[in-house]
């Protein structure tokens, strides 16, 4: 699937991904001159996080939009436009991290290997991703307006990839990790904009479900949608994603 980022609309309607990653990055415990990989780094907020304790910390993403706004905040900073699928120019890592990213890469057994494969033995895997039913009335809700306008459903799993987590320990298991945490669990996720939160997020994050419908109609369809999600997830004057997230802590195993 191509996707093109908006990375300026990322940065001003949906800093909570960075600013939700600040609290994943405590479970990476970052060390003073660990060698650490941040894997679909994004605009680099969390890059430049954890290279201020003092880790070697490189970011890499496959949106030249996103790599190219990190090194223009963050020119100390290495950052390179890279598949996760293909990281064979890079070095073993103590630790990688990543947040928010490994959802949207599809080919998500061969990431793992990839991962595996660029950590150090005993190096530490710390992740978080979209998990089972993550937007669940999102996408319903979206669905419902796609079939009344006589559009077919989407289907999500040609975008985004939200495992269990069974499914996705049994993936590193099977590839070598020792998964020591692994924690699945919902987070309401407020929006920026208290007018058209929904909407907005869906021009960011299901811009492709969006593509088969006459641009002059997106207004009113993302309208309609907003209007179906209302009881649900708008709440007090601000309107909220149904997230569900799954983190896990691995270990590459000596060997």
């Amino acid at each position: 699937m191509s996707y093109q980022w908006n990375a300026n609309l990322y940065q001003q309607k949906h800093a909570f991904v960075a600013e939700y990653g600040s609290s994943l990055i405590e479970w990476l415990a970052p060390q003073p001159h660990e060698h650490i990989l941040d894997l679909g780094c994004g605009t680099g907020e969390l890059t430049e996080q954890i290279r201020q304790s003092g880790a070697e910390v490189i970011g890499v993403d496959r949106s030249a939009e996103m790599i190219h706004q990190a090194k223009r905040q963050y020119p100390h900073v290495s950052f390179f436009v890279m598949d996760a699928a293909q990281l064979s120019d890079l070095p073993q890592f103590e630790a990688i991290f990543s947040n928010a990213a490994l959802h949207w890469m599809l080919e998500a057994g061969t990431v793992v290997q990839q991962m595996y494969k660029h950590l150090k033995p005993g190096g530490r895997l710390v992740v978080e991703l979209g998990g089972k039913g993550n937007i669940r009335q999102v996408i319903s809700a979206v669905n419902q307006q796609r079939i009344r306008d006589e559009y077919p459903p989407i289907d999500i799993s040609q975008q985004w990839f939200f495992p269990s987590i069974g499914e996705y320990s049994t993936m590193l298991e099977n590839a070598g990790f020792q998964v020591q945490l692994a924690r699945h669990f919902p987070r309401k996720t407020p929006l920026q904009d208290a007018e058209n939160g929904i909407a907005d997020w869906i021009k960011m994050f299901g811009q492709t479900w969006l593509k088969d419908i006459p641009e002059h109609q997106h207004p009113a369809f993302l309208q309609s949608v907003q209007k179906i999600l209302y009881p649900v997830l708008f709440e007090e004057g601000t309107w909220y994603a149904d997230y569900q997230r799954l983190r896990i802590i691995a270990v590459k195993e000596n060997t």
